[in-house]
């Protein structure tokens, strides 16, 4: 199923990437709910302050019923290990959480590698979010380019494992893999 010769997937892997707005999110829900129910989110992110807060209220309220959040700012690979084996799962963002990792000052390889043994693991569907920031210029700041680094690095790890890899654009899936 693969491109790469030596690649891996998990057939119940897939990823999704795309920029800001481009839709990503709800698409990535989409496939959750052709699964039966319940579903369960994984978060990223952290509200700290009012307009994240819309953001997260804003995703939840276009979620509905059926699923069952947990949050995961730092810890995704346990959150995803400790989530129902049998249940749909859908993980967004990974860019937030690199983004936390970096903050944090954790070991980005050792995180990496973790992330795909639990990625790996999983037997029932799972889609993975993340933003796709290496289409853009080279950010001015040191921070900006080594999180564009890390984040390059991490798709490229998430991507060889997944069965299925979409770029979305605009609101609509363009598939890569």
């Amino acid at each position: 199923m693969s491109d790469r010769e030596g690649d891996s997937a998990n057939p119940f892997l897939t990823f999704v990437l795309g920029g800001a707005r481009s839709g990503k999110s709800a698409y990535a829900e989409g496939l959750i709910m052709a699964h039966p129910a319940p579903w369960i989110y994984i978060a990223t992110a952290e509200a700290f302050d009012d307009e994240m807060r819309m953001r997260i209220d804003a995703h939840q309220a276009r979620r509905g019923g059926n699923w069952r959040t947990t949050e995961a700012p730092q810890n995704l690979p346990r959150a995803i290990g400790q989530a129902s084996a049998e249940a749909p799962l859908l993980i967004d963002c990974l860019g937030i959480w690199l983004s936390n990792r970096m903050l944090a000052g954790a070991d980005l390889a050792a995180d990496r590698a973790a992330l795909i043994v639990a990625l790996m693991a999983r037997r029932a569907p799972t889609v993975v979010v993340s933003p796709e920031v290496g289409l853009s210029i080279v950010p001015e700041n040191a921070l900006a380019r080594a999180f564009r680094d890390a984040a390059g690095l991490l798709h490229q790890e998430v991507a060889r494992v997944s069965a299925q890899v979409a770029l979305v654009v605009a609101g609509y899936p363009v598939k890569v893999k």
